[in-house]
C-alpha cells in the first residue's frame, strides 16, 4: 500500500480544508476505500478521517416529517431503528439484504451512497479501465460482461452501481445533503451520481473538498410505507451484490393506484428510477397486466453490454414481482432471507429486534 498522510480533523469545516487537497480523501468506516487502497486502485497521499466529527451520526425525526440521516449513521442501526423500518420498510429491507452483519455494523450511510462499482475490470490494476485510468479503455467491452450495465452505459464503461440502499433512496426522492468549499447544497439522490458517458471517472457530482453530511427523506416518502418492497436476485443468498434488485413503492385509493415509484439497482452506474413506468401505474387498478406493461417500459432503453441480454429480462420480471408483493402489503416482519424473491413474509424476523 502506498504511504499517505492521515488527518483527523475536530469540525466539518477543518475536514473540508484538509480534504481540498489534491490527493485527498475522506475516512469513515473504510470498507470499500480501505479494500481499494489494499489493491492499488486508490492511491490517496492524505486520509481525512472523519469519524469523530460530531453531529454526523444522528438520527432526527423533523417536525415537517422528514428524516435525517447522518453520514457516519450505521447501516445496522439505521435497519434496526423502529421508526425506520415503520416508515420506509424498503429502506430497512435493501439495508439487511447488503454485504453481511459484521460489514453492516460497520458501513455509513454516506460510505454506502459513495460505493464504488465492484466491476472486476475496475478492480484488476492489470487491466484497462477508463473509470481507473482514464483514457486508458475499457476491457470489460468484450469481455466478462454477466453482471454488467443495460443502461444508461458507453462505450467508455458498462460498469454498475453496487449499492442496495441507494436503489430505495432513489425511488423515494431521498436528497443528499453536501459541505463543501463553496458552501451547503442539496442534491436530489437521483442527480447525485452520473451516468459515464465520456467521463466514467465522474461518478458523482461531488467537487474537490466536498463532504456528504446527510442522506433526508422527504414526507411524503412515509405515504408509501404500507404497500412497499425491495426485491434483489443475488447469486449467493446468504449475501452478494444484486444481479438486479427493484425498490418499489404503491400509494393506493380503493382499488385503484394513485401513485408508483420504481427504481432498478445493478442495471446501470446509477441507482435507476423507472419515471415512465410509474406513470403507466398512475390512475390504474393494480393488475398483473398493467405490471407487466410497467416493467416493459422501466426497460424500454436497456440493451445488452456483451453477454448479459438475461438481466433485461431478469429485470423486468422482479419488476412485476416487487409490484405483486407491494399491493399485497408490507409485511410486519422482514423475511427470513431479506429481499429474496424467494421469502415469504410468515418466514421473517422482526425488523425491529
Amino acid at each position: 500500500m502506498k504511504a499517505f498522510d492521515y488527518l483527523r480533523p475536530s469540525s466539518v469545516d477543518e475536514a473540508v480544508a484538509a480534504a481540498g487537497r489534491p490527493g485527498a480523501a475522506y475516512l469513515a468506516a473504510g470498507t470499500n476505500l480501505v479494500d481499494l487502497m489494499k489493491g492499488g486502485v486508490t492511491r490517496p497521499d492524505t486520509l481525512v478521517d472523519i469519524t469523530r466529527l460530531p453531529g454526523l451520526d444522528r438520527i432526527e425525526r423533523r417536525a415537517d416529517g422528514t428524516t435525517r440521516i447522518g453520514a457516519l449513521v450505521r447501516n445496522a442501526t439505521l435497519a434496526h431503528d423502529p421508526v425506520i423500518a415503520r416508515r420506509y420498510p424498503a429502506l430497512a429491507e435493501a439495508l439487511l439484504s447488503g454485504a453481511s452483519g459484521q460489514l453492516r455494523n460497520a458501513a455509513t450511510t454516506a460510505g454506502n451512497v459513495l460505493q464504488r462499482t465492484r466491476c472486476a475490470y475496475f478492480t484488476d490494476t492489470a487491466s484497462a479501465c477508463n473509470k481507473r485510468d482514464p483514457g486508458t479503455g475499457c476491457d470489460a467491452q468484450g469481455g466478462v460482461t454477466r453482471a454488467h450495465a443495460v443502461l444508461g452505459w458507453s462505450q467508455h464503461c458498462i460498469a454498475t452501481h453496487p449499492s442496495d440502499f441507494c436503489v430505495p433512496l432513489a425511488a423515494l426522492d431521498a436528497v443528499v445533503e453536501i459541505e463543501g468549499p463553496a458552501g451547503p447544497r442539496s442534491v436530489p439522490l437521483d442527480a447525485f451520481h452520473r451516468l459515464p458517458g465520456d467521463h466514467p471517472e465522474r461518478e458523482t457530482v461531488l467537487e474537490p473538498g466536498d463532504l456528504v453530511v446527510a442522506v433526508t427523506l422527504p414526507a411524503e416518502a412515509e405515504t408509501f410505507a404500507g404497500h412497499s418492497r425491495y426485491l434483489k436476485v443475488r447469486e449467493r443468498t446468504s449475501y452478494a451484490f444484486a444481479v438486479v434488485s427493484a425498490a418499489v413503492g404503491l400509494r393506493l385509493d380503493g382499488d385503484r393506484i394513485a401513485e408508483g415509484r420504481i427504481a432498478l439497482g445493478s442495471v446501470a452506474l446509477k441507482p435507476w428510477r423507472a419515471r415512465e413506468a410509474e406513470h403507466l401505474l398512475a390512475g390504474a387498478a393494480p393488475t398483473p397486466e398493467i405490471f407487466a406493461r410497467a416493467a416493459e417500459a422501466a426497460l424500454a432503453d436497456a440493451k445488452p453490454s456483451g453477454d448479459n441480454a438475461y438481466k433485461i429480462e431478469l429485470a423486468r420480471r422482479i419488476v412485476v414481482r416487487a409490484l405483486t408483493l407491494a399491493v399485497a402489503g408490507t409485511p410486519d416482519r422482514v423475511p427470513a432471507l431479506p429481499a429474496s424473491p424467494f421469502a415469504t413474509p410468515s418466514a421473517g424476523v422482526s425488523a425491529h429486534a
